[in-house]
């Protein structure tokens, strides 16, 4: 059950990165706390850095220094662009689909049932 779990939390760690970030910018440690909203609490940091990495390369977020408000080291906050905003919209029309498909599935599923009973 732990592949399944981690292949989900792969899926939906793009599309959730970018809506938190749509809600405003924010910095590594927020976003990973922000990601427990979504059922994602239990992903490596690692993973989430590298998507973060892959995001910003991609063009689809960028980042800036934040030295003000930290008050230890400055820390790396990151703003969902132009592009990003073009990107998790394409990520809800996606997942409208696969949430129909599951309806769908389900919906068959319970069918055939109550046919075997």
């Amino acid at each position: 059950m732990n592949r399944s779990r981690h292949g989900r939390g792969r899926l939906m760690l793009q599309p959730s990165l970018l809506l938190i970030m749509q809600q405003g910018p924010a910095h590594g440690y927020e976003l990973m706390e922000r990601l427990k909203e979504f059922g994602l609490g239990d992903i490596d940091p690692s993973l989430i850095y590298r998507a973060l990495h892959g995001l910003e390369a991609e063009r689809l977020i960028s980042s800036s220094w934040d030295e003000k408000d930290s008050q230890g080291p400055p820390r790396r906050v990151y703003h969902l662009t132009p592009n990003g905003q073009e990107m998790l919209a394409q990520h809800l029309e996606e997942l409208k689909k696969i949430r129909q498909k599951i309806d769908e599935w389900i919906q068959a599923y319970e069918s055939h049932m109550k046919t075997d009973k």
